[in-house]
């Protein structure tokens, strides 16, 4: 009997150990944090003349970084300054190409909302964490005409909802093979929507992406994951990483033969930039590497870089946030 209670309270001490070791178990129901909420798709395809107007103004004024990007970069009619800019939206708006993808739209994402408030709860964790962190002032909902899937300006992201209408929609199907590649639209999944919201903001407002050598720029990308990891802890790792269960398989299994390739070949501390963009940009593929694998298998590594550290060391993130990148780098070891 005895045996049995030292054994219990062992497990218990254990248990209380992996939580007090596991700094992203955490609560931010009492972080307050206040995010501005716009449907600029349905403004566009359903407001009157008059109404139209009225939000013209109320974007150029409140939101007009993302007006200027969904005008000019996204449906490529203007700025909002031009005096034929309503004309231009209401031509968008009953374009007949367009009005397909619109009743797509409405009917894959029925309750914006719902969603909205999934990426404040993320943003609440991150506050959590970072609690001097930029906090994005809106979130603009819009039809981007695939230009972008989250983009993120000083005080706003940007959601392209066309971009998470799913691959299999016989729309995404019809997009030219030759711009749209397959992977492109395999990504147009509406399983990463929250995890690309918070990652593009983290990207451009909290990590620190000035480029180095191709070690910086991985442990770079490690930050942002992990942050990102941080704001929904609970996502399996391949919305994380944005890899299938099948790509992520394969990074996890050959992560020794990608870090000893690269020691190998002394890629790590070159500043080249065609190296970088092989591999952390998206693509089918990494490019360059001996064996064929997933894309942005930089990216990976440097999150496993990231996370091995963590383990190891009861930082907070914020002690994490400014920690350098080879400081990192140093501490890497593959179990």
């Amino acid at each position: 009997m005895a045996r049995n209670k030292v054994l219990v309270f062992s497990f218990v001490i254990i248990g209380l150990l992996s939580c007090k070791n596991n700094p992203l178990d955490i609560d931010s129901s009492k972080v307050v944090v206040s995010i501005n909420y716009y449907n600029m798709d349905s403004v566009f395809v359903n407001a009157t003349g008059s109404e139209l107007q009225k939000w013209n103004e109320i974007y150029k004024s409140e939101i007009n970084d993302a007006y200027e990007y969904e005008l000019g970069m996204g449906l490529r009619i203007g700025v909002p300054e031009d005096s034929v800019i309503l004309q231009n939206i209401e031509l968008f708006a009953n374009d007949p190409g367009m009005a397909k993808f619109e009743k797509k739209i409405s009917e894959k994402f029925p309750d914006l909302m719902s969603r909205h408030r999934i990426i404040i709860s993320g943003f609440k964790n991150l506050k959590y964490h970072l609690p001097e962190a930029k906090i994005p002032t809106s979130i603009v909902y819009a039809n981007t005409c695939f230009q972008s899937s989250a983009f993120s300006t000083q005080n706003e992201i940007i959601m392209g909802l066309e971009r998470y209408l799913g691959q299999d929609e016989p729309l995404v199907q019809e997009l030219p093979r030759a711009i749209f590649y397959d992977w492109i639209k395999e990504g147009m999944d509406q399983k990463y929507f929250e995890r690309d919201a918070l990652c593009s903001w983290i990207m451009s407002n909290v990590v620190d992406m000035s480029e180095g050598n191709l070690a910086q720029n991985m442990v770079n990308w490690g930050k942002i994951l992990y942050f990102t990891e941080a704001s929904f802890p609970d996502l399996d790792d391949e919305i994380i990483i944005r890899y299938s269960a099948e790509d992520l398989k394969w990074a996890n299994e050959n992560e020794f033969s990608l870090w000893d390739y690269l020691v190998k070949e002394k890629m790590l501390f070159r500043i080249n930039e065609t190296e970088s963009i092989n591999m952390l940009s998206p693509g089918p593929f990494t490019v360059g590497l001996p064996e064929k694998g997933p894309d942005r298998l930089g990216q990976y590594l440097g999150w496993q870089m990231v996370r091995k550290y963590m383990e190891k060391n009861s930082i907070t993130l914020k002690q994490l946030q400014n920690t350098p990148y080879n400081k990192i780098l140093q501490a890497y070891e593959i179990d």
